[in-house]
């Protein structure tokens, strides 16, 4: 016999979403599904209809969690609807700019997992650990790109001014300086995880890895004959779960998928581990990648280069494509520009990839663990919630309605 059990919302998430969980009479999950609850943000419609360089600093708007992929994806589309092709200084700091972003959002998320992981007597030095990783990546944020939360000098052509030669100089100590830290904050991250004793292989599901670069992203590799999405009526078995969800399911090669750390680290980085603890290490591991990587761009910065194309912001039609490979995985952004004016807009945002991936996810084991599961893909819903559920008075699902159609 199978009882619901369900959660909602879930909790130590950005937005509102639901895990709804079947179980047997020992608990087991037999079928999960999880789904966003969040109501629809419309910024993909507000920027339809004003100028380019809009984009990037609404679509940014999109999350205050993670505004810096989504700026630079915004402004990677602009840049590709209007054939732009920006200075190697301006990519630089663009980069640099989400290396570092990244590093503060894993760190975000280790103080959000700590009552699952830490234990009472560690749990001091691991917030503290997560307080000094984030005030210095975050100040490397603040300096390039004007401001940690919403970055005002990433722009359409690039970047609206370079980094000066002290500024680099302070940056580079700076960085330097937190490498012993960020490591042992690593690595203790990792071992708690590892002493926690959840089974290997919970949270494993059958479904590819879909990323697009180890590092910043290729808008290149975007195939739209890959691509497609249905709505969630089409894709959940259960009638009700499909009327009430608020985000399109996203398919790559027509399945589901799963993106993030360890999928980058799978495609790139020969990391093979698969579960819930195996996400956890592929964070831990991608911070000193997203070091490393930043360490080197930082070095190669010329801060007497240009940082900004000249460009022509009428457009000719052309549907333009941003992908970042942000904290929770690849974030996707289309821009078509006609007449100076943005014609479409669109984002496929990491968590709309994971969200299908993610209920399967918990089953095959206990309830109790199911949060467990949600965590470690770090769902962001308010990023994710494209879909607009329509009802009457008594509150009964009419449609749904997506709203960038």
């Amino acid at each position: 016999m199978n009882n619901p059990i369900v959660i909602s919302p879930t909790s130590r998430q950005e937005g509102h979403a639901e895990l709804v969980m079947e179980v047997d009479d020992q608990g087991i999950v037999t079928k999960g599904r999880y789904f966003s609850i969040t109501p629809v943000r419309g910024l993909e419609k507000m920027v339809v209809g004003k100028s380019p360089e809009t984009a990037p600093v609404l679509c940014q708007r999109i999350c205050g969690v993670c505004p810096i992929p989504h700026t630079l994806a915004a402004a990677e589309a602009v840049d590709s609807s209007l054939s732009i092709d920006i200075p190697k200084n301006g990519k630089l700091l663009r980069e640099a700019t989400l290396a570092a972003h990244n590093i503060n959002s894993a760190a975000i998320h280790h103080f959000l997992i700590a009552p699952d992981f830490v234990p009472e007597d560690k749990f001091a030095t691991a917030v503290e650990s997560v307080s000094t990783v984030r005030k210095t990546v975050q100040y490397v944020v603040d300096m390039i790109a004007g401001e940690g939360i919403h970055p005002s000098d990433i722009v359409v052509g690039g970047m609206a001014r370079n980094i000066s030669p002290l500024a680099k100089e302070k940056l580079v100590e700076r960085i330097k300086e937190l490498k012993p830290t960020l490591e042992a904050h690593v690595e203790l991250i990792k071992n708690l995880v590892l002493e926690k004793g959840l089974p290997t292989d919970l949270g494993v599901v059958d479904a590819p890895t879909l990323a697009s670069d180890p590092n910043y992203g290729k808008n290149e590799w975007f195939d739209f004959d890959k691509f497609s999405e249905v709505l969630p009526e089409e894709w959940y078995d259960d009638p009700e779960v499909g009327k009430r969800a608020c985000s399109v399911i996203p398919l790559w090669n027509g399945v589901n998928v799963e993106t993030g750390p360890r999928a980058r680290m799978d495609d790139f980085a020969g990391f093979k581990d698969k579960g819930v603890v195996a996400q956890h290490v592929a964070r831990a591991d991608e911070m000193l990648v997203n070091y490393n990587w930043l360490v080197d761009l930082l070095d190669q910065i010329n801060t007497s280069a240009g940082v900004r194309a000249d460009y022509d912001p009428r457009g000719n039609d052309k549907l333009g494509v941003g992908v970042i490979e942000g904290p929770r995985g690849t974030d996707v952004h289309m821009a078509q520009i006609k007449d100076g004016k943005i014609q479409f807009y669109s984002a496929i945002v990491p968590t709309t990839w994971n969200i299908p991936t993610m209920g399967p996810a918990t089953e095959g084991f206990s309830h109790e663990l199911g949060p467990h599961v949600i965590r470690a893909y770090d769902p962001c819903l308010s990023c994710a919630t494209h879909v607009m559920v329509v009802d009457d008075e008594d509150k009964s699902v009419l449609k749904n309605d997506m709203v960038r159609i």
